[in-house]
């Protein structure tokens, strides 16, 4: 019960403090991607980080299988390319100033998360942390 008021209240202050506008940012960018019908897939996972970024602490990324279908790595690389390390520098320059107050430092460690997942967004699943070991066999419907 601790954690999950721990991570609520985590939550709420990530949330005033740049959540709403980072996920608004990922919204957006899904919304873009899929008007432009070739990038539907970036679109979707543009949805799925920007919830993610919405509310982050309580979940956790994992791999969605153990070999990414060669059009994922394909898409990754492309995505690499376009946009995926202004992004990830986007999360390292914004990191920074939370890191520098200390009630800061879980909100940077927070945005810190999110670049892998801006990196790489296609074959990656988000997942609650609860369980020891999180999976995407588990939550696979």
């Amino acid at each position: 019960m601790r954690n999950g008021l721990l991570s609520t209240v985590l939550n709420v202050i990530w949330l005033l403090f740049g959540g709403l506008w980072l996920a608004l940012g990922y919204f957006v960018a899904g919304i873009i991607c899929c008007i432009l019908i070739v990038t539907i897939p970036f679109g979707i996972a543009s949805f799925r980080i920007g919830l993610y970024a919405l509310w982050p602490f309580g979940q956790t990324i994992v791999d969605r299988g153990p070999a990414p279908a060669p059009f994922s790595t394909i898409g990754n690389v492309l995505w690499i390319i376009v946009a995926g390390w202004w992004i990830a520098l986007g999360h390292i320059l914004t990191a920074i100033p939370m890191f520098v107050s200390i009630i800061g430092i879980p909100l940077g460690i927070a945005n810190l998360k999110l670049i892998p997942v801006s990196l790489v967004p296609l074959g990656k699943v988000i997942v609650p942390s609860d369980s020891l070991y999180p999976r995407y066999e588990h939550y696979s419907r």
